[in-house]
């Protein structure tokens, strides 16, 4: 049953990729297959279902839907990169911080990559920058930031990991994640020449609308929502619904439109995956996998061998969604097989598992690649042959991160900060 369990998990995102259905929804259906064949009952199955994550992403989403439906997020990265003036090789770094800042925030990896792409690509075809790279940089600063305690991904890998024993790693989790960003995207603005961009074109702050009355308030109610849960330790998601309320209250967006807009899909996908994983672990589909990957590792290659595995992955599923779930759980498995043990071993293999899945998003198969594809096909109105030759450089983009990244968790990389 633990083999089949595994089987029907690589179905599930096998047809989530290939016939683009919700892996979630696939997952809870096979979860109840493996319970009726394994004796688990109904109640138990239910049991998996994540109504703590769920809240709790649920009300971040709905907050940053109506942030994102009146413009204050967009606008406020507007305002940021006219920063850099004249500077125009400063402007994929203010895109790269200010991705890496939103995305700590609490909107996220997804939500800030949806923002940063819109304005980056449009930027990338008016100046005459390379879209290849302001993509690359603004998916890396939304990753590097979304490991925050805030965010979903942070949220996410927070709750995996205590689901193991492997608590209060909120500060070094989200230091890693950053670190892990930083380097590569620091490779990619070397390799891609942003320091030598050079534009006639400047953004200026007076081109720019100064904030209206509803988007001021919504900055203020995330700077409070920050606040709250930083430093008063308040639930995240409730947070979120809280500040929402009074958002919705004082009418800054269109609430309906604002439900509308939560991405039910991703939360599905995820509390799904969560439901199938849950019966996996308990028919011992996660040991065999631990074993097999244990299998093929010494303790020197692990990490490497972990990061590679989650990078290839995450080119045909999502890596919160997915990837994490699937792997993070083997951790403790994995090390103890390899004669390994401690939780600074753990959060080493939990970060390159969530940022070398992250990195590579940046492939057009994978959310972010496809949104910066989609976004700068529209502003530049790209040929065919210009948006293969983009869809080209970008996964290879990817695919150099994930070989870049693995290699340095080889030397350390993600134990550099711990």
């Amino acid at each position: 049953m633990a083999l089949l369990s595994l089987g029907l998990l690589l179905l599930a995102i096998f047809l989530g990729f290939f016939r683009h259905m919700n892996t979630g929804l696939l997952a809870i259906g096979f979860a109840l297959i493996l319970g009726r064949l394994s004796g688990i009952s109904d109640k138990e199955i239910i049991s998996g279902f994540n109504y703590s994550l769920f809240m709790i992403l649920l009300g971040v989403t709905y907050l940053f839907s109506l942030a994102q439906l009146n413009g204050s997020l967009e606008l406020l990265a507007k305002k940021v990169v006219a920063l850099a003036g004249k500077h125009t090789f400063m402007i994929p770094i203010v895109i790269y911080v200010f991705s890496v800042v939103l995305s700590a925030l609490g909107p996220g990896t997804v939500p800030t990559m949806a923002i940063m792409m819109v304005f980056s690509m449009a930027l990338a075809a008016e100046m005459g920058i390379n879209p290849a790279m302001l993509s690359a940089l603004s998916v890396l600063g939304a990753s590097g930031g979304g490991v925050s305690p805030l965010a979903a991904t942070g949220i996410i890998g927070i709750n995996l990991c205590a689901g193991f024993g492997l608590t209060g790693i909120e500060k070094p989790f989200l230091m890693n994640g950053i670190l892990s960003s930083t380097v590569y995207a620091t490779i990619v603005y070397i390799m891609l020449g942003g320091y030598k961009l050079h534009s006639d074109k400047v953004i200026s702050q007076k081109d720019l609308p100064s904030f209206k009355r509803n988007q001021i308030i919504t900055l203020i109610g995330i700077a409070v929502m920050v606040v709250l849960v930083l430093f008063y330790k308040v639930n995240v998601g409730l947070t979120g619904f809280a500040v929402a309320m009074v958002l919705s209250f004082l009418h800054v967006a269109d609430e309906g439109e604002a439900i509308k807009r939560i991405p039910w899909g991703t939360l599905l996908l995820i509390t799904g995956v969560g439901v199938l994983m849950h019966i996996i672990i308990k028919l011992g589909g996660i040991k065999l996998l631990s074993e097999a990957l244990a299998s093929i590792m010494t303790p020197a290659t692990a990490v490497t061998i972990m990061g590679i595995t989650s990078g290839i992955m995450s080119w045909f599923s999502s890596t919160s969604g997915v990837v994490m779930p699937t792997l993070i759980p083997t951790i403790p498995e994995v090390l103890s097989k390899l004669g390994e043990t401690g939780p600074m071993l753990e959060l080493e293999m939990a970060t390159a598992i969530t940022m070398i899945s992250n990195t590579a998003g940046i492939s057009p198969l994978s959310t972010g690649g496809a949104l910066a594809l989609a976004a700068y096909s529209s502003a530049a109105n790209a040929s065919p042959q210009l948006q293969h030759r983009l869809f080209i450089r970008m996964f290879a983009i990817s695919a150099l991160g994930v070989v870049i990244l693995s290699v340095l968790a080889y030397f350390g990389l993600y134990r550099m900060l711990l």
